[in-house]
């Protein structure tokens, strides 16, 4: 998913990767004046004045540097459950994002533009992570660039810590940790969350996934080529019996169980909740969207089963793609755009110190934690350029950047995805809403079901 899901403009992003799109189809080069028309993507809707102005500006300097394209806007977010809708409607803009989990399936289908020639004549075609653009390509023909890649972290409230007693710097690092200190927070904060998942709009289903990843067990396994749905396993069941306890036994999980990535993302921002599994890159959308100072904001590794050779961490990220609609000039024009605001900024000094610095000054976050485009130097060496502009406490993030890297990353499910993440949000609801759900018995029926679509691919 995206996280974002910030995914949405990893400025959103992320996620990850949940809205609508107030958009309009592609509508070709405008003859009257001779230049090459195209719509983008920009942010989430709602997300502050000061993060428009920030985007703006970036699209003066492309049309400033290409003069014979036009760029109008969109405020943009991906939804798995209306995303089909706004594609039969054509209301995309030409430039769009998807998460990685889809963008399999929507090149299959014919959904998304072949850019490979386009991409091919980009300078640095040959250095990508092949892992990471594997995503975005069926054989050798290229569907779109990924960017934003984020592994999933555990966001905390660092104020809230502190109110209930414990140690900010110290954040949980296994999973009993979690449940006992989301008790203190909830018996010593009135009103706080110790801990909540997120669980509708597909968003339940891709952090139980997270949580089941995190102690060692799969949604899907493949084997001699087969896919075979394993929702029913007792890793799920154990990462799904621990929420029971924290909801019923400890109380600590507070009253609303219907969240999803907007909805979790404002409670945090409320101070409603103190911990919760997010994309690494959500800071981002924290501060645009719901106005969280970075300093009480804290990112920690999700606990990871260290026993288990399977633990990882959950990874995804966004791909941003061309409509098929567009003309092959707006999808040259498009290319550009993508290579310009998503691409130089990680590549050519100037360009990130100058994204940087127009995010800076309109109070944007800069320096929140993704993972490498490329590999790890270049992220580095990223970083090292824009040090002058970064802008939140690094060591509120530590616990996060010290480790990741050496982490066990594993990509999501690849089969019908967000359906199987949509049939255990109901799952996950279930479990919050009623003390003697049949864990067992709803896990079997969401095997069931996908195995069904699974099968029925062939």
């Amino acid at each position: 998913m995206k996280s974002p899901r910030t995914i949405a403009a990893v400025a959103a992003i992320t996620i990850a990767g949940v809205g609508l799109l107030a958009g309009c189809s592609s509508s070709g080069s405008d003859s009257s004046d001779g230049k090459v028309h195209i719509t983008v993507a920009s942010l989430i809707p709602g997300s502050d004045k000061a993060a428009f102005k920030a985007f703006d500006d970036r699209v003066k300097e492309f049309e400033k540097a290409n003069p014979n394209v036009v760029i109008k806007s969109e405020e943009y977010q991906w939804t798995g459950p209306t995303f089909a809708t706004q594609l039969a409607g054509g209301t995309l803009p030409d430039v769009f994002n998807v998460p990685f989990t889809d963008s399999q399936s929507l090149l299959q289908a014919g959904q998304l533009a072949d850019i490979t020639a386009e991409v091919n004549k980009l300078p640095y075609a040959s250095k990508f992570n092949e892992n990471v653009l594997a995503v975005a390509k069926s054989g050798d023909k290229i569907y779109g660039i990924p960017y934003g890649p984020y592994a999933m972290g555990l966001s905390y409230n660092r104020d809230i810590f502190q109110k209930a007693g414990l140690d900010p710097n110290k954040p949980p690092t296994t999973w009993d940790e979690v449940r006992a200190d989301a008790k203190i927070i909830s018996q010593k904060v009135p009103g706080v969350a110790g801990y909540m998942q997120m669980t509708q709009g597909n968003t339940g289903g891709w952090e139980l996934t997270t949580t089941t990843y995190a102690r060692g067990g799969r949604m899907e396994t493949v084997e001699n080529g087969k896919t075979k749905v394993t929702a029913d396993n007792p890793v799920t069941k154990d990462a799904l019996q621990w929420l029971h306890d924290l909801r019923w036994s400890d109380n600590s999980v507070g009253s609303n169980f219907l969240l999803d990535w907007s909805g979790i993302n404002q409670a945090f921002g409320a101070g409603q909740i103190a911990m919760y599994p997010s994309g690494s890159d959500v800071l981002t959308s924290l501060v645009q969207q719901n106005h969280v100072d970075p300093k009480s904001y804290g990112l920690t590794m999700l606990p990871v089963d260290t026993s288990d050779k399977n633990a990882g961490v959950l990874v995804g990220g966004n791909v941003a793609a061309v409509s098929p609609k567009s003309s092959q000039a707006q999808k040259d024009a498009a290319v550009k755009w993508i290579d310009f605001y998503y691409m130089q900024k990680l590549l050519n000094q100037d360009q990130a110190v100058a994204d940087a610095k127009v995010l800076a000054t309109s109070g944007q976050p800069v320096g929140v934690p993704t993972l490498p485009v490329f590999d790890k130097a270049t992220y580095d060496q990223n970083m090292s350029w824009i040090k002058g502009e970064v802008n939140i406490p690094l060591e509120n993030v530590a616990p996060f950047t010290d480790k990741i890297f050496d982490a066990n990353l594993v990509p999501e499910p690849n089969k019908h995805t967000q359906e199987l993440y949509g049939a255990l949000d109901s799952v996950v609801q279930a479990v919050l809403t009623d003390k003697n759900a049949n864990i067992d018995q709803l896990l079997s029926t969401v095997d069931s079901n996908i195995q069904k679509l699974v099968d029925a691919d062939k």
